[in-house]
């Protein structure tokens, strides 16, 4: 690389970093309130029990819930454990990250001299995820989670403290009576103050002071987390304008179809977080149709490298493929059309 080259990758590198940081730093503190003060009964209780009006929820419940989309999936499998539809979880899964008002207002600003794209991130996104939604409902009738033993620490200390009186059989018993045999007071001295610790323990994150600790603590791990993909997403970015020709990009960029196809490759292959994808997006405007950037705006948060290996975790890998699929041909579709009735132009 010559030295111009190095120039112009510090200049691009730097700007997508300091563009974005602002709106991840506000994304992960607001993932972090909602983690401490807002629990999963208050998100279940506001799902209609109609599949179109359960769907249409999902599509909007991220202005009311604006997580971003690496803390979305733990939290919908808890959901689904506890009843939420499969179509309703998919829905949330795929759009929340999308339609928040953090989400929003990053768009906006990355696209300052040109704010229609926001609007229309936005709508595509809820177009996007109604279509999918209806189709899950339509065709997806089972439980997609992995059959993983429910709470397996909770349930192994929850029998053995009551079964313990009772149940004479098990070893586990009996080595723990016969320590109690060896050293009796010691032993129910020990017993005492374990029980106050655990009591102590249950009842502190019911104190505003240790729920703002959580709070930070949350933020700071996703900030982390979420950084580190923001730093690949833009040595990649920057690496791409500096090397390859302006007169090549163009040539894919306003390409038609390859021009989608590439940038949804691309977002899959940047794993971005979407409070900061619409940074690196902006960089392309010159030289990419508006179409193929909506098309990165709307893919990369619903399927990326890490929301593949996140799902893989809580869902069965056949349910994971076919969501996957499912994901890549609605929203080249969607996209083409938007594209014509939008920006026919552009």
């Amino acid at each position: 690389m010559t030295s111009t080259n190095v120039q112009s990758f510090k200049t691009i590198f730097l700007s997508i970093i300091l563009e974005a940081f602002p709106f991840v730093l506000l994304g992960v503190l607001v993932s972090g309130i909602l983690q401490m003060f807002v629990s999963e009964q208050t998100i279940r209780r506001l799902i209609p029990k109609n599949p179109v009006l359960g769907i249409l929820f999902a599509c909007l419940v991220g202005v009311i819930f604006p997580l971003c989309e690496c803390g979305m999936i733990p939290v919908i499998r808890r959901l689904m454990r506890k009843g939420m539809p499969v179509y309703v979880a998919v829905v949330f899964i795929l759009v929340g990250p999308i339609i928040n008002p953090v989400v929003f207002a990053s768009t906006y600003m990355a696209f300052r001299s040109r704010p229609e794209i926001a609007y229309s991130r936005m709508a595509l996104a809820f177009i996007v995820a109604l279509v999918i939604g209806l189709i899950v409902y339509r065709f997806f009738k089972t439980n997609p989670l992995r059959n993983t033993p429910s709470l397996p620490a909770l349930s192994a200390s929850h029998m053995h403290t009551h079964v313990e009186p009772h149940a004479p059989e098990p070893s586990t018993v009996h080595l723990h009576e016969h320590k109690h045999d060896r050293g009796h007071q010691h032993d129910h001295q020990h017993d005492h103050d374990h029980q106050h610790d655990h009591l102590h323990d249950h009842a502190a994150p019911a104190t505003v002071g240790n729920r703002i600790f959580g709070v930070l603590g949350h933020a700071s791990d996703e900030f982390f987390d979420m950084g580190k993909y923001l730093m690949f997403g833009a040595i990649i970015t920057a690496i791409i304008q500096t090397l390859v020709s302006r007169e090549s990009l163009v040539s894919i960029g306003q390409g038609g179809i390859t021009s989608h196809l590439f940038m949804m490759g691309l977002g899959f292959i940047l794993s971005l977080c979407s409070t900061s994808d619409a940074f690196v997006a902006s960089s392309f405007t010159s030289t990419f149709s508006t179409g193929s950037l909506l098309t990165f705006l709307v893919f990369g948060p619903m399927l990326d490298i890490k929301s593949v290996l996140m799902m893989l975790a809580a869902f069965r890998a056949r349910f994971v493929l076919a969501l996957s699929v499912l994901v890549v041909v609605v929203v080249l579709i969607c996209s083409l059309i938007f594209e014509q009735i939008v920006f026919p132009i552009t």
